[in-house]
Formats: C-alpha cells, sequence, structure tokens
C-alpha cells in the first residue's frame, strides 16, 4: 500500500533479485515520514512498507539502467492536477532540439496520452486505477511500450498529486514539479517533501500573475529554504523565451551527464 494513503500499488509484488538496492533520497524521505505518522507507526506496518519500498528501488535502479543504456535522460514530472505538466509537453514538442519521449500516468483514461500523440509525440498511457502515483513498476511496464532508439529524453508525467510521487522512486535521473499560480502561496511551504525532491521547479501560468495575490518572490524564497541550490523558472506557454528557458535547462542537464 502507499504509505501516504493506503492506496494499492500494482505490480509491487514482481521483484528483480539481481538488481543492486541503492538507498534513493525518495526513499529515504518515505523512512522518515512513516516515523512521524502516528497511524503508520507500527512494527508490522513499517516492515511491510519498508519492504515496498526496497522492492520500488530495486526496479528503479533497472529503469535507470535501461536509459543509461540507451543513452537517455530520464525527468519525472510531478505536480498536483492541472498545473501544466501536459501542456508543456504539448507547447515545447515543436521547439526542441532533441526527441524526447513520455510515459503518461493518470488514474483514469488516456486523454493526455491521446493529447500528446496528435502532436507526434511518443507516448504510452499508463492507467493506475487507484493508486495516486507511478511507481518504479508501472514505469518499467510503460517502457516495454516505447522504443528508446533514437530517443533523447524520455519524460514520465506522473499522477497529478503532490504528496505520494515524492516518496517513490521511478528510476529517472532528475525531478522537475510544476507549481501554478492558481494554485496559491501556500503550496510549497504545505507539501515540503515534494518540493525538496526536486531539482527544478517551474511556477506556470505566469500570466495569470495580475489576476491572483501571488507573491512570486516569496514563494522563490520558500523553495529555497526546503533546498537552497534548487534551480527555478517562471513558465508562460504564451511566452516563448520562458518555455525555451527550460528547454536550455534540460539541454544543459543533457550536456553534464
Amino acid at each position: 500500500m502507499c504509505k501516504d494513503c493506503g492506496c494499492t500499488i500494482a505490480g509491487q509484488e514482481h521483484h528483480h533479485e539481481h538488481h543492486s538496492h541503492e538507498h534513493s533520497a525518495s526513499h529515504q524521505a518515505a523512512h522518515e515520514t512513516l516515523h512521524h505518522n502516528p497511524q503508520l507507526n507500527d512494527a508490522k506496518t513499517i516492515s511491510v512498507i519498508q519492504k515496498i519500498l526496497d522492492k520500488n528501488d530495486h526496479e528503479a535502479a533497472h529503469n535507470r539502467a535501461h536509459f543509461d543504456n540507451h543513452k537517455v535522460l530520464g525527468i519525472n514530472l510531478m505536480s498536483s492536477p492541472g498545473s501544466g505538466k501536459t501542456t508543456l509537453l504539448e507547447n515545447i514538442a515543436d521547439m526542441v532540439d532533441f526527441k524526447f519521449a513520455v510515459v503518461e500516468g493518470d488514474l483514469e483514461t488516456s486523454r493526455d496520452a491521446d493529447r500528446l500523440k496528435a502532436k507526434g509525440i511518443n507516448a504510452v498511457q499508463i492507467q493506475t486505477g487507484s493508486a495516486c502515483h507511478l511507481d518504479a513498476f508501472m514505469v518499467h511496464k510503460g517502457l516495454h511500450d516505447i522504443s528508446l532508439d533514437g530517443i533523447d529524453v524520455c519524460f514520465v508525467e506522473n499522477v497529478g498529486n503532490l504528496v505520494c510521487p515524492a516518496s517513490y522512486d521511478v528510476g529517472t535521473h532528475l525531478n522537475i514539479v510544476l507549481v501554478s499560480v492558481p494554485e496559491g502561496e501556500d503550496k510549497i511551504a504545505k507539501y515540503p517533501v515534494m518540493f525538496r525532491s526536486a531539482d527544478l521547479i517551474l511556477i506556470t501560468k505566469t500570466d495569470l500573475l495580475p489576476y491572483f495575490d501571488y507573491d512570486i518572490e516569496k514563494e522563490k524564497m520558500e523553495a529555497r529554504k526546503l533546498k537552497p541550490n534548487v534551480d527555478i523558472l517562471e513558465v508562460n506557454i504564451k511566452d516563448k523565451q520562458s518555455l525555451q528557458n527550460v528547454i536550455d535547462w534540460i539541454n544543459f542537464k543533457r550536456k553534464m551527464r
């Protein structure tokens, strides 16, 4: 079960014993949270969840090795619903100088994957059912349906949720977390685990700033209290330069690998 909300995680029992275990940052965050959650803080529950997280981390390492073998940069996109993950991918598709694919996660429907395919993007839909996040096993399954040959970047568009996805390493190299202006000023402070996991924070829908009481500089300060070295970009899909800044960040990370 998910340590945060009790949802069922499909495929958690399928574990590849030959992969080496790595104690990921997300695993550690989940482990620490266990001991501060009175509803989960008993020995039997902790033992079960520990095994789930261990298996997930093994599978995540397998996914990362798969990306590495194909020289693909894996990027996990996380946010609450409606922050603009799919819209971002749609709008950079015609601007990027690299080829990308997408593993798309949602509870139900294939609408987001269909939107991406309509733009000519290689995308596969993972329907999680009752699970409020993707895990490494789901991503592994999705990768079986995507050819990484000739692909430079693979985005994993996680289920819209600011809680659970932060605790599950899906086998990518980087985490990008989106937070939109209409969500309000409190999201970074209220969901610190998610924003501590971010390599890049995108503050989206900045064209709506005149219509909301949103102090964007204050939010940047909140983010850097949690993670001083995190990169932060402002994004407005009507502003091509803001999208180019995201593409430039990704290209910089590609070159640094």
